[in-house]
């Protein structure tokens, strides 16, 4: 197919632009032009969705002067900013520092890159056990009942280990009485996240980044910050208690769920305990619902 296609442009070029002179293409060249298309539309795809879309536009106008600077044969600039070529992309690169790193996890993320490097040999497994929803279930309504704030990651196929070692290693098996007696007020344990892996708890007391998210609503804590900053970074599931009001919510692909009752919670559990969720997909999703919504609002108005 690609051997008729080039065949094709070929003939093209030879009968119509014959007097334009065209390199020929060759498999290679048609392969290194789809990658590099590719490169481009995620590179600006993933600018225009970040902050560093502001960031770019600033460094197009500096390029804007360079370009007006060197036609008109402004010697002193042109030296200035050649000079400070170098300590620039030294300084972009720190700039853009939080942009790149996630760029480069939501690289990792996608799902080609899991099927290559991917060693689990048992797909067909589920994540952990009913037993291990169930008791997740009961000691996060208990919890709520009596209003002891609580935050609960749960592994997916990104592996925690950077926030593990945060915490206190813990490697047990996870149960409601157990869980209660790690948020419990005035324990030693009670202050930050605990990550489950598997049927088993795996860390306590872990500190997780807070999304800087302006659109989370002013009523949600640290505590509900820090569940949607690790699911913004990781495919995790964050299981939130209020401590103030004793609402469940959970986080996954940086957003948030509020107010869930059993049912709920059982349903997502259920969910990541036979299969992924990809976050860049639900990440999708939710903002083409999200524009749906906006846009009923407003034809309601």
């Amino acid at each position: 197919m690609i051997q008729n296609l080039l065949g094709m442009l070929n003939s093209f070029q030879s009968k119509y632009l014959y007097w334009f002179d065209m390199p020929k293409f060759n498999r290679i060249d048609f392969v290194e032009i789809i990658i590099i298309s590719f490169l481009v539309y995620s590179i600006l795809a993933w600018i225009k969705n970040t902050r560093a879309w502001t960031l770019l536009k600033g460094i197009i106008v500096i390029l804007v002067f360079w370009m007006i600077a060197a036609i008109f044969q402004m010697s002193t600039i042109l030296w200035i900013m050649g000079s400070a070529m170098n300590v620039a992309i030294i300084a972009v690169v720190i700039i853009f520092q939080p942009e790149l790193r996630r760029a480069l996890e939501s690289l990792g993320k996608k799902n080609f890159l899991s099927a290559i490097f991917s060693i689990d040999t048992q797909k067909n497994q589920k994540r952990f056990a009913d037993r291990t929803i169930n008791e997740i279930v009961r000691a996060t309504f208990e919890m709520a009942r009596v209003k002891t704030g609580a935050l609960i990651v749960m592994e997916q196929n990104m592996m925690l280990t950077d926030f593990e070692r945060t915490g206190i290693m813990l490697d047990s098996l996870v149960s409601s009485q157990l869980l209660i007696n790690i948020f419990e007020h005035n324990t030693p344990l009670h202050d930050g996240a605990i990550i489950i892996r598997g049927d088993r708890i795996v860390s306590a007391t872990c500190y997780l980044p807070l999304s800087d998210n302006m659109e989370l609503s002013k009523e949600l804590g640290t505590r509900h910050r820090a569940a949607v900053g690790v699911s913004e970074v990781t495919d995790a599931l964050v299981i939130v208690v209020s401590e103030e009001t004793g609402g469940v919510s959970a986080a996954v692909g940086g957003e948030i769920f509020r107010n869930l009752d059993v049912e709920s919670l059982k349903r997502k559990l259920g969910f990541i305990q036979n299969q992924s969720i990809d976050t860049d997909r639900f990440k999708l999703w939710r903002r083409g619902r999200k524009r749906v919504q906006e846009d009923h609002k407003a034809a309601d108005k």
